[in-house]
């Protein structure tokens, strides 16, 4: 299958999780793909992982400058790019008495500001038609304890997703949505979970999954890669939740 033959494709926090398992899709697919991430071993895994074919590039999403400079070198390298899967960002999550106003500024810049200004930045850059999927979360929708800011930020990404939509349609880009649930991947590594609790943390929230599990990388790049394909050349501002259920015990 070419689902996304000669797509000129840039997935954010592509070296990675749900980054990386969705950079191998679109391969599969046929597209052209630039990847970006942050960590320096994670930026060489996913050069030797991806091949030479695709481009991979250090870009710290919660700096505008440096999400501006990236626009720049999509546009250097495609001219014009068919899709975007906004992807990169940080999952914190602690009660609300352990918060900083650094920390919180932080979050926001990684999770909200710093990829809102990229799509800004890539408006000029976008074809006409083009998609492009923002990476969500259910937590936008559940109120899960300690999860205030990472929720916040998350609500707000997926605000963008509908409120864009209206805006650029005009335009002929596309916003849409993935709201993942429980994945396995790095980021729910960096929840600061103590390792001799992580199998008890592990089953205690699986055991909130109808499905009874956490979802793997893979299975959220399917409903990306939808998302992104001419597919779905009919579905603006609209949300696809992945989570095994868990959405449906509230």
């Amino acid at each position: 299958m070419s689902r996304l033959s000669g797509k000129r494709t840039l997935i954010t926090g592509g070296t990675s999780g749900i980054g990386l398992a969705t950079a191998k899709s679109f391969l599969a697919e046929g597209a052209r793909v630039i990847v970006t991430g942050v960590n320096p071993d994670s930026l060489a895994s996913a050069r030797a992982e991806l091949g030479s074919g695709v481009t991979v590039l250090a870009a710290d999403s919660a700096s505008v400058t440096a999400q501006r400079d990236l626009a720049a070198a999509v546009a250097a390298e495609y001219g014009q790019l068919d899709v975007a899967f906004i992807n990169a960002g940080v999952s914190v999550w602690q009660p609300i008495e352990a918060w900083t106003e650094e920390a919180y500024d932080r979050s926001f810049a990684i999770n909200v500001k710093g990829p809102y200004f990229l799509i800004q930045s890539l408006l000029p850059v976008l074809a006409n038609p083009a998609s492009v999927v923002l990476n969500t979360s259910i937590n936008a929708h559940v109120g899960m304890t300690n999860s205030s800011v990472y929720a916040a930020t998350k609500a707000a990404f997926l605000s963008l997703s509908r409120t864009l939509s209206n805006e650029l349609i005009g335009r002929g880009v596309r916003f849409n949505a993935v709201s993942p649930g429980p994945v396995e991947t790095p980021l729910y590594d960096k929840l600061g979970i103590p390792d001799a609790y992580r199998d008890q943390a592990t089953q205690a929230i699986a055991a909130t999954i109808p499905l009874g599990r956490f979802g793997s990388p893979e299975e959220v790049a399917k409903a990306v890669l939808y998302l992104a394909s001419d597919e779905s050349a009919w579905t603006v501002g609209a949300e696809i939740i992945v989570d095994g259920g868990r959405t449906l015990n509230g």
